[in-house]
């Protein structure tokens, strides 16, 4: 397991935490209760509310106590979709701010923490086990600078410093930088996204609704044909879902090629972000659209896509590079960090 620094401590610590963790992110919101020992966690119960039913987080939390009145945790941290500053967070793709003062006063506690849903990812990759993560690429592993990149309803980013005995996770807003066009049909692409969106961020191409953006561009502008079965799809669930399955299942062209533009920004953002960090103790896929489509992942135009960065090669090839299976990664990390910061 991947030692964390806790303001100055150079472990956690060993006595056990009662703890309860929630996720907030642009769809659901995931609470967990765990018993924190060291960098084990036991969940002792968990919950899901989808966001957009209720008015406000403050809401969902009150019904959370209402519907399990025994839970008595020492501590309540959160993960939340969106930059923290002093205390609150206004969450990107949902329109709500948040406040910790405010949240601690509705529920009756006094100690609630807000970090970002990243940096409780760091801290969660910090606890996993071997069996949570599939390598991509073996690299050199060694002592370093981390990396996570992590799409889903949005794009996260994170880094871990390494001061040389422990790592100290941290957030970043990476995915809301520029996209870069490499190729002709990327420039359409940007063009195609420009059209609605004043600027182009990488999140607009690598996210479940940049899945189904880079679709229809397909569809609309390059005049891929569009199977019916696949339409009637796309409106039935959810059309990212559905994009990705029909590229696994290789029965539609143009979701092939979508996930293949995916993929291959994909690789392009994570060679970045490594080379931005020196990320050379790892890279970790997290989120929630890495471990549906970890097939694709598998083969090689992600990780062909990851090693083009000309003079930077030969550093990018020994990083390591893990993807994180288990989604409930930043539930787990908010209660390790909730933990150890009472």
């Amino acid at each position: 397991m991947i030692p964390i620094a806790f303001y100055g401590k150079s472990q956690s610590s060993s006595e056990p935490v009662i703890v309860l963790a929630a996720d907030l992110g642009g769809t659901k919101v995931n609470f967990a209760l765990y018993k924190v020992t060291g960098q084990q966690a036991e969940t002792l119960l968990s919950a899901k509310y989808h966001s957009r039913d209720y008015p406000s987080f403050i809401s969902i939390i009150q019904t959370f106590f209402a519907e399990h009145p025994l839970v008595k945790p020492q501590s309540i941290c959160i993960g939340v979709a969106g930059p923290v500053i002093n205390g609150s967070a206004d969450i990107t793709n949902l329109n709500w701010i948040i406040s910790a003062d405010e949240i601690a006063k509705a529920a009756g506690y006094e100690k609630v923490t807000l970090i970002n849903d990243l940096e409780a990812t760091a801290y969660g990759v910090a606890c996993l086990p071997d069996e949570d993560l599939v390598t991509l690429n073996e690299g050199v592993p060694g002592a370093g600078n981390i990396a996570i990149v992590a799409p889903g309803t949005g794009l996260g980013e994170a880094g871990m410093f390494w001061d040389g005995k422990a790592y100290h996770p941290f957030a970043t807003e990476g995915g809301h930088t520029d996209f870069g066009a490499r190729t002709e049909v990327d420039i359409e692409l940007y063009r195609y996204i420009n059209q609605t969106e004043k600027v182009v961020s990488r999140e607009h191409v690598l996210s479940g609704p940049g899945i189904f953006r880079v679709y229809n561009f397909l569809k609309e502008v390059k005049k891929m044909p569009e199977p019916a079965w696949l339409a009637e799809a796309i409106k039935a669930e959810d059309p990212s879902a559905a994009i990705s399955n029909a590229a696994i299942d290789n029965t539609a062209e143009i979701c092939v090629e979508t996930m293949k533009i995916f993929m291959q920004h994909l690789g392009h953002e994570s060679a970045n972000l490594v080379l931005k960090m020196k990320a050379i103790g790892g890279l970790y896929l997290a989120g929630g659209i890495p471990p549906k489509i970890i097939q694709l992942l598998q083969q090689d135009i992600y990780l062909k896509a990851y090693l083009n960065c000309d003079r930077m090669q030969e550093l990018v090839q020994t990083v390591p590079i893990k993807v994180v299976m288990n989604e409930k990664a930043p539930l787990l990390g908010a209660g390790y960090y909730g933990a150890n910061h009472l």
